[in-house]
């Protein structure tokens, strides 16, 4: 016969299970090392989390390879995170979002999944007909999702589409304000300045390279935006309403892997994480 001790205490079991839930980690990964600056906004917000970043220097740049290869490196980077027991993961790489996210969701839909991609709305609204460069890689730009982006707001505002492959690779290699990227700026921006309203930095890549971006530009300066601030509010707000978000006197913990074996990427990637704030 099965009998319930009536002392048992059901809710206080399932409040042990949840909180310990919350203790979970959170998973970040990249293409590379470029996710480091969403990874600044996820801790600068939410303090008292852990995260795992993963960058897959190995491979990048993800934004000149097919659709297919760029979903199945990013699936091998998710089944890796759960064997870690993440409690949400951050796609802080726009082409890998706009390649895999929706399959990632359906395989794990208890599994909250943020992604990115290009702040164009925030830039549309700041100001209504104005012109607007979204630099980001060739795949993101080629993308379903980016189209759908770019048929929503084309009334609104004169969206130029610029390709930037080149400027992953000098990330890559922590090569953020050298000659070689401002020369390579100065051949891709030349023909907008002083006719920008906006430049959203569609590339978790590029925000490392704003500086140079502002220099090469000139004045007037452009407004420049990325989406890293926006995708930290909405993973805060997706672990709020699944009562997991961490609080209290916990620092949290960050910790890196990277597909290049050695250290340098590890070193990059902390020197990068630590560098200043925008």
């Amino acid at each position: 016969m099965l009998y319930f001790k009536n002392d048992y205490n059901f809710k206080k079991e399932v409040d042990i299970m949840e909180s310990s839930k919350k203790n979970l980690p959170i998973g970040v990964f990249d293409s590379g090392l470029g996710g480091i600056s969403v990874l600044r906004n996820l801790h600068q917000l939410m303090p008292a989390e852990d995260f795992i970043f993963f960058g897959d220097s190995k491979n990048a740049p993800y934004g000149t390879r097919p659709t297919e290869e760029v979903k199945e490196l990013s699936f091998t980077i998710v089944k890796s995170f759960i064997k870690k027991q993440v409690k949400a993961i951050v796609i802080a790489c726009n082409t890998a979002t706009s390649a895999a996210i929706d399959d990632i969701r359906a395989r794990y839909p208890q599994l909250p999944v943020i992604g990115l991609e290009p702040a164009v709305k925030p830039a549309v609204e700041r100001k209504k007909n104005s012109q607007i460069l979204i630099m980001a890689t060739p795949l993101t730009l080629r993308e379903a999702k980016f189209t759908a982006l770019m048929e929503k707001y084309k009334k609104d505002a004169t969206l130029v589409p610029l390709p930037a492959p080149l400027l992953v690779e000098f990330v890559e290699r922590g090569e953020l304000d050298s000659a070689a990227v401002h020369s390579y700026l100065e051949t891709l921006l030349r023909q907008y300045k002083g006719k920008t309203d906006a430049i959203v930095l569609g590339c978790t890549h590029f925000p490392f390279v704003e500086d140079a971006i502002k220099d090469v530009i000139g004045q007037p300066e452009p407004f420049i935006i990325d989406g890293g601030p926006g995708a930290a509010r909405e993973l805060q707000r997706e672990l709020q309403n699944k009562d997991i978000l961490r609080s209290g006197d916990h620092q949290g913990q960050v910790t890196f892997f990277n597909s290049k074996p050695g250290k340098a990427e590890i070193e990059l990637s902390e020197r990068l994480f630590n560098s200043s704030k925008k």
